[in-house]
């Protein structure tokens, strides 16, 4: 902080009259936050602890805690009243442990370092007093407990000097360097979880008037704003019973802690708070957590602070009747058995409330691995209370033709018994088994040698149709007679013509023992001799050679 507290203090506990002097270490600041231990001597407190006590401090001294805990933050990131070895923090301008006060008078300068609570109080004292300068600007209609109202307390705090202009005088754009912005981003980022955003002033140039080159402080030439963004209460007031709403997507979570077994509940779910506020240990969280439960009181369990608001009014009563915009919720057909995500390429926005794709609630289901016509309704709403509403058709197709198994081309025998359905099935992606829907076209005389073709169409239910053309031949193939071949043998030797010789069919296979020979050999007298082996499957083909012995 780099205001000396000569300049403000004296004015601050006139002004104001919180706490002064002797009152400041015996406030009850100290005494609520006894539960979370007794404060040691050059030792800082538990996070638990320390986050209480600027709680408390905030609000004796009706300041939103979110606002105190911000700017000690910017001031003291690690909220440290000592370094390490027990010694009160000091910066190179002189600031002061947590709340890095600049004492010149007014404050007891040694409490202000080895007092947190003192320390705490007086920089509370401080901020309150800044509050109550009429010279500073307000927000036309809004209290001590809207945390907007307080950016120019804040900058106050740190300086009115050119160097925390909220805008760039030469240019008109935001300074976001300026010591209020800074602590704003941070009130947003620990309290809200950059999950709210804090409405915006409409400064023009000519509200503010100072020379950059000097170090004199600022002139506000307009002391009133009307803001038409959504304004912020803090949290920290809700009781027992109170009625609040989710500002986003949160978990109700079963004990206070970030990763703990939790419910998850969508934006704008209502909830009653049940009894005090609590902190916890991490350092990271500055919020605190509230024990909650729905309204049919099926959920039960503590929420963050940074997810939860009691539905502020705008400053200026500017109704709200826009509806949020759903996008990408086209009625579309997607494949048979395809991966299908409700919310994928869906977005939600709205004109106030930013980007509510989070949000979106779907209702009914799309069944992929069935054909037909599916509806969703995406519905979403914004903080206002404006309902947005999509219908889209999902349509699952199949284009997918069956597939015929066992309709092969074949070889039967003559006379036969032959169905052409034997064998032969149907499969579907979508219908499945689709035998029994086979239609055979053509026929098949198992009385008479041929080719015949025979057609075997099925069609599912999408229309999808499949056609297989199969032939089948009513066996006209003769046996192969194999080792029949002419040969010569000696005068007087041994010669059985049926040696060697064998017989296959492509149907009846070995047909050897169903050869015949007809003709004789004469070992006994030279000469050549002619025998003929014939052999005739059951299809009736008769093969036939001729042999030619020759005896010398």
């Amino acid at each position: 902080m780099k205001i000396p507290l000569m300049k403000v203090g004296i004015m601050t506990c006139l002004t104001f009259g919180l706490f002064n002097g002797q009152a400041l270490a015996e406030s009850g600041v100290t005494k609520v936050c006894s539960a979370f231990g007794e404060i040691q001597p050059e030792k800082n407190p538990s996070q638990k602890q320390i986050n209480c006590l600027l709680t408390n401090a905030a609000m004796v001294a009706e300041i939103p805690p979110e606002v105190v805990k911000a700017v000690a933050t910017q001031e003291n990131g690690d909220w440290r009243q000592f370094n390490d070895a027990g010694q009160p923090i000091k910066s190179g301008d002189g600031g002061i442990g947590l709340m890095q006060l600049t004492n010149k008078s007014g404050y007891d300068q040694k409490k202000l370092e080895s007092d947190i609570v003192y320390n705490i109080e007086a920089g509370v004292e401080v901020l309150s007093g800044m509050y109550s300068r009429r010279d500073l600007p307000k927000i036309k209609g809004a209290g001590r407990k809207v945390i907007e109202n307080w950016y120019f307390p804040v900058m106050a705090y740190n300086g009115t000097k050119p160097v925390n202009s909220p805008l760039y005088q030469e240019n008109g754009k935001r300074n976001a360097n300026a010591y209020q912005e800074e602590v704003f981003s941070e009130l947003e980022n620990q309290s809200f979880l950059n999950g709210t955003k804090l409405a915006i002033y409409p400064f023009k140039t000519s509200d503010f008037q100072y020379d950059r080159e000097s170090t004199e402080n600022i002139t506000f030439k307009k002391l009133e704003y009307t803001l038409t963004d959504q304004t912020h209460d803090s949290v920290y007031w809700f009781k027992a019973g109170d009625k609040v709403v989710t500002t986003s997507s949160a978990n109700i979570r079963k004990e206070i802690s970030t990763t703990a077994g939790a419910v998850s509940v969508p934006l704008n779910t209502s909830l009653i708070i049940t009894g005090k506020f609590d902190y916890h240990e991490s350092k990271g969280n500055k919020f605190v957590w509230y024990p909650v439960q729905t309204e049919d009181k099926k959920i039960k369990g503590y929420v963050s602070s940074a997810y939860i608001s009691n539905r502020l009014s705008i400053v200026v009563p500017i109704k709200d009747t826009n509806k949020p915009v759903i996008s990408g919720a086209a009625s579309k057909s997607i494949p048979f058995n395809s991966t299908f995500n409700p919310k994928t390429d869906v977005k939600a926005k709205d004109d106030k409330d930013g980007d509510l794709t989070s949000a979106i609630r779907v209702d009914g289901k799309v069944d992929t691995k069935k054909v037909g016509t599916n509806n969703l309704t995406y519905t979403v709403a914004d903080k206002a209370g404006n309902v947005a509403k999509a219908t889209r058709k999902i349509t699952v197709y199949d284009q997918v033709k069956p597939v015929i198994f066992g309709a092969g081309n074949k070889t039967i025998k003559l006379n036969s018994s032959f169905n052409p359905k034997t064998n032969v099935s149907a499969k579907d992606n979508a219908d499945g088994n689709l035998t029994s829907k086979i239609k055979v076209t053509g026929t098949v005389n198992t009385k008479k040698k041929g080719t015949y073709t025979l057609k075997y169409t099925v069609t599912d239910q999408s229309g999808n149709a499949v056609t297989v053309t199969r032939k089948v031949t009513i066996d006209g193939t003769k046996p192969v007679i194999s080792g029949a071949k002419s040969k010569t043998i000696s005068y007087n030797s041994t010669f059985n013509p049926k040696s060697g010789v064998s017989a296959k069919d492509n149907l009846d296979g070995n047909l050897t023992s169903k050869i015949k020979v007809t003709g004789t050999v004469n070992t006994k007298r030279k000469g050549s001799y002619t025998l003929t082996y014939t052999v005739t499957d059951k299809s009736k083909n008769k093969a036939e050679v001729k042999r030619k012995i020759t005896v010398k």
